[in-house]
């Protein structure tokens, strides 16, 4: 049996009259990659947003590692291990890819930003920077201005980011929005070497891409979890497939 890393019972979370999270139940194996998917408005980034510590639920509980950490603020999840990325932009567009993933490691390790000159110089952040921009395939680019980067770059620059306060687990909120078909291979090709060293949640729209990564996926539809599974069994339920009607593309892929 593998070990459980994540867990969640009951989770529910209402705006208004509206259930953007329905009674879920979830658990994440470590070392997996599971895929959270559902149509528009299905309640994946709410989902997300609880399981980071920005959104409390209204019920239900969430343990990490075997600790309750429903209560937990997000700086004390990251503490433990849990990291997000791709849903806040966190850049600093006028410093350079291995400065802004040093500040990162300079936030997480609870340092004051009070001298982010010296920050940007500490060996300390900047060799786990140099390293991190390695794991995500642009160490070649870490003395270049962010400003200039491409929207590729990025994501992968904020997945670096992540990286660099030392996970025990990823929450990916939709990495490969924006991308074009080249950046979307190379974040599948990151994603699937980091899944050898890393449990990953990830929420993504790119239907390819979930099938080519997940282990296990999840399906949300009104915030309810209709189906989990291994990709063969939820490529295959018809349940699933009716919830993406009129989504055409992701009906040709599922």
């Amino acid at each position: 049996m593998a070990e459980g890393l994540l867990s969640v019972d009951g989770l529910t979370k209402r705006f208004g009259g509206v259930v953007a999270s329905d009674d879920v139940r979830l658990d994440v194996t470590r070392g997996e990659l599971h895929a959270i998917i559902g149509p528009n408005g299905a309640g994946k980034t709410t989902l997300i947003g609880q399981l980071a510590g920005e959104i409390v639920p209204d019920a239900g509980r969430i343990h990490f590692d075997g600790h309750d950490i429903t209560a937990l603020p997000v700086h004390g999840r990251s503490l433990m291990g849990l990291a997000r990325s791709f849903q806040i932009t966190s850049l600093f567009p006028h410093f350079t890819a291995l400065e802004n993933v040093a500040l990162a490691v300079q936030a997480h390790a609870g340092h004051s930003f009070r001298f982010w000159g010296d920050a940007r110089q500490e060996t300390s952040l900047r060799e786990p920077a140099r390293a991190a921009l390695e794991r995500v395939g642009i160490a070649h680019r870490a003395d270049t201005i962010v400003a200039n980067m491409s929207h590729g770059e990025h994501r992968q620059l904020e997945l670096a980011m992540a990286l660099a306060t030392g996970p025990r687990i990823l929450l990916l909120d939709e990495p490969m929005a924006g991308l074009g078909a080249d950046e979307s291979s190379r974040m599948v090709k990151t994603l699937r070497g980091l899944k050898r060293d890393l449990t990953i949640l990830l929420i993504e729209h790119d239907m390819e891409a979930v099938f080519a990564l997940a282990d296990r996926i999840t399906v949300l539809v009104y915030g309810r979890v209709i189906a989990s599974g291994d990709p063969a069994s939820i490529r295959a339920n018809a349940e699933v497939r009716a919830a993406y009607l009129g989504e055409q593309e992701a009906v040709t892929h599922v």
